[in-house]
């Protein structure tokens, strides 16, 4: 019953990384731009998601 609070946090903090996924997709296409994801986007998004990955993990295995 302690785990379900973590539970709640990382599952509302993966509906909020979708919705925010989901609303640049949907402006994107609005402006009638093409989606594209190269490499500079690809050195762009690591630093951001493996961190947050990484700190995730931790939270979830550290104290099991």
């Amino acid at each position: 019953m302690e785990d379900s609070q973590f539970v709640i946090f990382i599952v509302f903090g993966c509906i909020w990384v979708v919705m925010g996924t989901a609303g640049v997709i949907a402006l994107l296409k609005s402006d009638g731009q093409e989606i594209r994801f190269g490499k500079w986007g690809l050195i762009v998004a690591l630093p951001i998601i493996i961190p947050i990955v990484i700190a995730l993990a931790f939270g979830a295995f550290y104290y099991n």
